[in-house]
Parts: structure tokens; C-alpha cells; sequence
């Protein structure tokens, strides 16, 4: 397998030696950044998530931020996602669209104050996008990306951990809101959230010398929970239906189509760039979505989209697919035609090793 060749284009993590130190095995490039993929292997990464505690790297999630007095402002033409009820200490998940309705990002926006916010982004340059907005639009902000580094702990153990570092009152956090807390006389906001099911925090890591410290502690305070250094893991985020901006959805789709029509206020989210595409979208539905899909039989890497076919017709096409060793079988995201979306619907997935039976399920597996 071809290496990455590692440059200043290609950015490391405050966390990166922590990373190393643990052993990484493969790392993609997620918004010009290292983002480690697997560390013992998928399976055996995906087990001990669900048994125990890992601390995950997830730098690569950067944050975009909005200062000024039309922040509110801006931050709404961003999302259909009706914001005027959202206060500081909360987290928003906010499908991110263009003048099309077409999805640009999937990020979290954390609101710091009525005129501050953070937008903690997938993988898309969607610093740029919201660059080109306040300028077009001669708003009264200033949009740059600050110097915070996202580092997530994950797993069923995950409360005890945080306590241990933050103290007991981290336990308290209500999913989707964030507080600070003090680790070595620093405040740092935590939030309750996480790429995965299995629950757990994200901690906004406001400084880069503040990242090995953090992780050293961590990983000190874990030892007798199991803790170990992890990543979002493959497996575990298709049988939650957690979806990957680039892998499931790009701008081609509408929140529509990705099954988020219920972060979509529509009618009340005046101000979104893509409002009026969207109104239309709403009215007629869309006419294919997300479905969690079951394959049968081994499966091969997905490393590309796999065409989900009825008789000689394509429906479909499968984005992420592995074989779920909790489950028996292979899972997997696609977007399928309104024609064979429902739930028991038989297809046929055209892999690189050939085809497979697939079955239309009527929820994901977590």
C-alpha cells in the first residue's frame, strides 16, 4: 500500500505524537490533516470501542469561527436549520447547503455567545464558502479558523474517564451541550457528542501546546478502564447510520436525500442561502435517500461506490459498506430510488468481486 507522503500542506495534530506513540496502523487526509483510521485492526479496533474507552485524534475536525454582530446572521444563511432558539451551551447538528440545496458540509455548530460561534466541520473547504458569504453580503463578522484541536473520548467507559480529569459534574452534561471545565488550570469546553454510538465527549482544545498534556492525562488516568487511542471506526459508524460527508453524501444531495429533512425548518429558516431550492424539495419529497442496506456474503473494501441494481435497472448505488461481526452480516449506507427504498425490497449490489444479495432494512442497526 502507497504511503502518504507527509508535507506542511499535509497537516500533523497537536495529538499526532500520542498517535505515533500508540502505534497507528493507516491514516486518511481529512481537511488537509491526518486523521488515523486504525490502530490494531477495524475488527479488533471496533470490539474494544464498544466495550471500553478509547481517546480519539479528531484534530481534523476544524473549526470555523464567526465573531461579530451579524455571526447570528450569517450562521443562519448557512443551514435551513431554524436557529433563533438555540442559546450558548448548546450544540446543533446543522446540514450546511449552497444557493442549490445541495449539501456543501454536515458540521456542529457550537454557539459561544449571541455573537461568537464555532462551526466544527466534516471534510470540505467550507472555511472558504462562508469567507465568500460575509464578503458578498458586506456582513459585520470576521470568519477565520482559531487555533482549537477537537479530542474525543469514546465508549461505554467514557464517563468514568472524563470524571477522572474533569470531575464528576462532566457526568452531567446533557447530550448536545457543552460546559468548561478546569484541567491543569486551563478552562476547556467540553461537549457531550462524538462520531459514534457508543456515547462519550469531544473537548475543544483551545491552544496546540495544550494537546500532549491533555493526552498524557488521559491515557495515565485510563489504564485500568482498558483506555487506548482509537478513530472513528468504520464498522461502528455504518450500524449506527452515521453518515461521512464525500462517502454518502456530497453537493449533489439535499438533506432531503440524506435522511435529514428534521434539522430542515424550511419554512421558518429565513435567511438560509438555499431556502427557496429547498421550499421545493419539501414540497414534492425527494426522490431517493439514504437507506441502511444488508448485504450477504464477504465483502470486499468499499473503496468506491457499488451500483445497486433491480433486475438490469440501477437504483441505487451503495457508499460504505463492512462486515459487522456483532451482526452477522454485511452493513451497509446507500442512496436508494424512492421506487426501492422500502423496507424488505431484494437487490443486487455490483461489488469489484462480483454481486451480492442486498435487502432494503427499515432502520439502522444501532
Amino acid at each position: 500500500m502507497p504511503a502518504i507522503s507527509v508535507s506542511n500542506r499535509l497537516r500533523r495534530t497537536p495529538f499526532s505524537e500520542g498517535v505515533e506513540a500508540a502505534g497507528v496502523k493507516a491514516y486518511t487526509v481529512y481537511n488537509h490533516m491526518l486523521l488515523p483510521t486504525v490502530f490494531r485492526s477495524v475488527e479488533e479496533d471496533y470490539r474494544h470501542l464498544k466495550e471500553a474507552v478509547q481517546v480519539w485524534d479528531v484534530a481534523c475536525e476544524r473549526q470555523v469561527e464567526l465573531r461579530g454582530p451579524d455571526a447570528g446572521r450569517l450562521m443562519q444563511m448557512l443551514t435551513p436549520r431554524d436557529l433563533r432558539g438555540m442559546l450558548p451551551g448548546q450544540c446543533y447538528y446543522v446540514p450546511t447547503v449552497d444557493e442549490t440545496g445541495g449539501m456543501i458540509n454536515d458540521p456542529v455548530a457550537v454557539k459561544l455567545a449571541d455573537d461568537r460561534y464555532w462551526v466544527s466541520i466534516a471534510d470540505s473547504d467550507l472555511l472558504l464558502w462562508v469567507k465568500g458569504l460575509a464578503h458578498a453580503w458586506h456582513l459585520d463578522v470576521i470568519v477565520d479558523e482559531p487555533d482549537v484541536s477537537p479530542l474525543a473520548i469514546q465508549g461505554p467507559k467514557s464517563d468514568d474517564l472524563a470524571a477522572r480529569i474533569f470531575g464528576d459534574k462532566v457526568r452531567d452534561l446533557r447530550f448536545f451541550r457543552y460546559d468548561r471545565f478546569d484541567f491543569n488550570g486551563v478552562q476547556m469546553l467540553v461537549a457531550r457528542s462524538g462520531y459514534s454510538k457508543q456515547g462519550g465527549f469531544e473537548i475543544y482544545v483551545e491552544g496546540g501546546k495544550h494537546g500532549m498534556p491533555l493526552w498524557n492525562a488521559l491515557m495515565e488516568a485510563g489504564k485500568d478502564l482498558d483506555v487506548r487511542a482509537g478513530c472513528p471506526n468504520l464498522i461502528e459508524r455504518i450500524e449506527g447510520g452515521l453518515l461521512s460527508y464525500g462517502n454518502d453524501m456530497t453537493r449533489e444531495n439535499t438533506p432531503h436525500e440524506c435522511g435529514l429533512g428534521k434539522f430542515c425548518s424550511t419554512q421558518t429558516a429565513i435567511g438560509c442561502v438555499g431556502r427557496d431550492a429547498l421550499l421545493r424539495v419539501a414540497k414534492d419529497g425527494p426522490a431517493r435517500q439514504i437507506r441502511a442496506i444488508e448485504i450477504e456474503g464477504d465483502l470486499p473494501p468499499c473503496d468506491r461506490h457499488w451500483p445497486l441494481v433491480a433486475g438490469e435497472k440501477q437504483v441505487g448505488r451503495v457508499t460504505s459498506a463492512a462486515k459487522s461481526p456483532d451482526f452477522g452480516t454485511g452493513v451497509a449506507i446507500g442512496m436508494v430510488r424512492m421506487t426501492h427504498w422500502e423496507a424488505g425490497t431484494e437487490l443486487a449490489v455490483h461489488t469489484q468481486d462480483g454481486p451480492r444479495r442486498a435487502i432494503v432494512q427499515e432502520a439502522f442497526w444501532l
